[in-house]
């Protein structure tokens, strides 16, 4: 995978502080944005373990926006603890002017119903069909809850205020509250992530005890629920359909992709990545689920696989042979068309992969080896081995269509934000999808005080971004495309 310098400039502001960094800060583990946009949950962990839910209130045009520490605007290869420069970068200690401002406000702090870390929460994918957010959360303590919003605007609360550390003796009103409407249990201890499938009928949990659990759900508004939420008999009901084995070591990160027709008979197969350095691919086949692949294995006799230069075809290299991470995979990103996804690795590592199908496996891999003559084939076709300085890549995400082919936000043990952009055209060779190339679109550098844990795409357009880190701060960016 090809990185270059962008030839045209775009921006990475902060817009917001929702929770600001404190000294006694938990950190925020990981973020979630329901479908609709207007909902966003994150969770944090020790000492003060809950989650914090947003509701999006629109846009407001500010005079002001003063950001944390650091520096944002255009990039080259650059983090702010490797020995590499940045270019074009603007320091966000700076004001911005007459910015148009994104207006969260803290609708819910959930305390109760785990007792330990919470690291995983995820709304379902069923938000705007009902207008009532679901919920799941993950823990350390071996439960997964689901949660329904019940408005209340007549019994409001009040809790803390997160517009920032000077306003930490405010107090700030809160309409309605989530109640847990079903808990799963079936993990023998630490939970690390959670994912629905596009159509809320299946959530899929995984953790330190190397399986992942899939449950079949039937929620309000969904094929099996009821039609309508807001509580009642008839809040949702799950029951597990599989525990997939298969992973050598804990289970870090799971994400449901389509599966085109390529694998298996389900309209969706799950990938898993692994503290063992591997990512499975599982598939359904007559309602049970199989291991169809396991990707990035390391094989000895082979060489490791190289960044792609520009202009080289050379995929055999990448056919497969040679550990694509040789270290934990700590995240995966799926692009909105389902042929590709990216995987994020503790070796600093960040590597995009496309999905060929069974006919092009057969012609152009053909010592590839297949559990089904039908099965498609997920080949790793570029690496950049150095995406966060070193750093470990901690979260990966790819931005929705409108907000341009090809963009992808990642956050790294550097601290920083990087977005790249899928170079498709040009003076010189562009991105194809067997040779992609990218560039550092936008950056921020010191995004947080230690450790950004995920990033996430505002859905609806992709003209925002939500961070959190090991700072414990939560921060909505504000991004531009090139002009």
């Amino acid at each position: 995978m090809t990185i270059s310098s962008p030839s045209t400039k775009a921006t990475l502001q902060l817009d917001q502080t929702l929770s600001p960094p404190l000294l006694t800060s938990s950190p925020a583990w990981q973020a979630s944005f329901s479908i609709d946009g207007k909902y966003l949950a994150v969770c944090f962990g020790n000492p003060d373990t809950c989650i914090k839910v947003w509701e999006y209130l629109g846009k407001n045009s500010v005079d002001t926006v003063t950001a944390h520490n650091g520096v944002v605007g255009v990039g080259s290869d650059a983090t702010s603890k490797g020995s590499k420069t940045v270019d074009c970068c603007t320091d966000i200690n700076n004001t911005k002017s007459n910015t148009n401002h994104v207006e969260w406000k803290l609708i819910a702090t959930i305390r109760e119903g785990h007792s330990r870390t919470i690291r995983s929460v995820a709304f379902a994918p069923t938000s705007s069909t009902l207008g009532v957010p679901i919920l799941a959360s993950a823990s350390f303590d071996g439960k997964v809850l689901i949660w329904e919003h019940f408005a209340d605007e007549e019994n409001v609360e009040y809790n803390e205020y997160d517009g920032g550390s000077s306003n930490t003796d405010r107090l700030q009103p809160q309409h309605g509250t989530f109640e847990p409407i079903a808990q799963l249990e079936g993990h023998e201890n630490e939970i690390k992530h959670l994912a629905w499938n596009q159509t809320g009928s299946l959530l899929a949990s995984c953790g330190r005890d190397k399986t992942i659990w899939i449950w079949e759900c039937f929620l309000p508004g969904t094929v099996g629920g009821s039609a309508s939420g807001g509580g009642g008999d008839d809040e949702g009901e799950f029951e597990c359909l599989a525990v997939l084995q298969g992973h050598e070591g804990d289970v870090k990160s799971i994400a449901f992709a389509l599966s085109h027709g390529q694998w298996g008979e389900g309209d969706e197969i799950l990938l898993s990545a692994s503290y063992d350095n591997s990512i499975k691919v599982w598939a359904e086949e007559s309602g049970d689920w199989y291991c169809a692949a396991t990707l990035g294995v390391n094989d000895a006799a082979a060489p490791p696989p190289r960044p792609l230069a520009l202009g080289d075809s050379s995929l055999v290299q990448l056919e497969g042979r040679g550990a694509v991470h040789t270290s934990t995979v700590w995240c995966l990103g799926i692009n909105p068309g389902g042929v590709r996804f990216l995987s994020g690795s503790e070796d600093g590592s960040m590597a995009i992969w496309k999905m060929y199908t069974a006919t092009e496996r057969k012609r152009l891999f053909p010592r590839e080896h297949a559990v089904s003559s039908t099965d498609g084939l997920w080949n790793c076709v570029g690496r950049l081995p150095d995406a966060h300085a070193g750093y470990a890549v901690l979260s990966v995400d790819c931005a929705p269509s409108r907000a341009g082919h090809g963009r992808i936000a990642s956050g790294g043990g550097d601290n920083c934000i990087q977005i790249y952009r899928e170079e498709t055209g040009g003076s010189g060779a562009g991105s194809s999808s067997d040779a992609p190339k990218f560039a550092i679109e936008a950056m921020a550098i010191n995004a947080h005080d230690g450790d950004v844990n995920c990033v996430k795409w505002y859905p609806r357009d992709g003209t925002s971004l939500v961070s959190c880190g090991d700072d414990g701060a939560v921060r909505i960016w504000k991004y531009s495309q090139a002009g």
